[in-house]
C-alpha cells in the first residue's frame, strides 16, 4: 500500500495525516471527532468487543496504522496480543476468543464482506449476545472502521513503519473556548 500521502496537511508544518488533511474541512472534521469521540466514549458495547471489531476490520483492509494500534479502554478490558492473534481467517475455532467476540467477528465480516455471513446460527449467535442497542452501535462502529481504514490506505497516509502502539482512546473533544 502507498505511504506517500496523496492529499496535503491543512495544518502549517505539519506532515499529512488524516487529522491534519480533515482540517481542510475544519467543520466536517470537528463532527467526525464528536461521533467517534460518542462512539467510543458510549459503554452500550463494551471497549473490548469494539476492538476485537476494528481489528478484524484491520486484517481485512490490511491497514497498517488501524492493525499496529490498540486503544488503551480495550487494553484495560483484558484485550491481550493472544487474543487479537486469533482475529485472522479461522477466528471460528479460536480457544482464546468467546462465543460473544465470534459472534462480533461474524457480523463484522457479513458488514465488510456480504450480509449473507450473517444468516442461520451467526444471526441467532449476534441476537443471543447483543441487544439491539449494542447492534447498533456496533454496526455503526464498523462502518467507522472500514471508513477510515479505506481513507487511510486511499490517501496514502499509512505509516511505512509503525510498531504496536497503544493510544488513549479516542473521546468526544473539549469545546474550543
Amino acid at each position: 500500500m502507498s505511504t506517500i500521502p496523496r492529499a496535503s496537511s491543512a495544518i502549517p508544518g505539519e506532515p499529512a495525516h488524516f487529522g491534519s488533511v480533515l482540517a481542510h474541512q475544519p467543520a466536517i472534521a470537528n463532527a467526525f471527532a464528536e461521533l467517534y469521540g460518542r462512539f467510543w466514549d458510549s459503554d452500550v458495547v463494551a471497549a473490548r468487543l469494539k476492538e476485537v471489531a476494528r481489528m478484524r476490520n484491520a486484517r481485512v483492509t490490511e491497514c497498517g496504522f488501524c492493525r499496529n494500534v490498540r486503544f488503551d479502554k480495550a487494553v484495560a478490558e483484558g484485550l491481550g496480543e493472544d487474543v487479537v492473534d486469533d482475529i485472522d481467517d479461522g477466528y471460528e475455532t479460536s480457544a482464546r476468543l468467546n462465543d460473544a467476540e465470534k459472534a462480533v467477528l461474524k457480523f463484522t465480516d457479513a458488514l465488510i464482506h456480504d450480509p449473507e455471513l450473517l444468516t442461520g446460527d451467526a444471526k441467532a449467535a449476534i441476537k443471543r449476545h447483543l441487544s439491539p442497542e449494542q447492534i447498533a452501535e456496533l454496526g455503526l462502529g464498523v462502518t467507522l472502521f472500514l471508513a477510515l481504514a479505506k481513507a487511510l490506505i486511499v490517501l496514502g497516509l499509512e505509516p511505512e513503519q509503525m510498531d504496536r502502539t497503544v493510544l488513549p482512546t479516542p473521546a468526544v473533544p473539549e469545546p474550543a473556548e
